[in-house]
């Protein structure tokens, strides 16, 4: 199961910076990130790639977008 960081409703950058930390803590593994905004989504997924993590897939839903990241 993977980790969910919960970052609908936050303004960039907290989106990246929440999931950065997620990153750090668990250092691999699968992490589903949800953001409401199409910003949040492409800051996260360049954050992601930045830290040596792949977005593994996106998925928009009723609430903005679901993003499953690992490594």
């Amino acid at each position: 199961m993977s980790n969910v960081v919960d970052a609908r409703g936050l303004s960039c950058p907290q989106p990246v910076i929440i999931t950065v930390n997620e990153i750090k803590k668990i250092g691999q593994g699968e992490i589903t990130v949800l953001v409401d905004t199409d910003t949040a989504k492409e800051n996260v997924s360049r954050a992601t790639n930045s830290q040596g993590w792949s977005v593994l897939e996106i998925n928009p839903d009723e609430e903005g977008y679901k993003i499953r990241i690992g490594k």
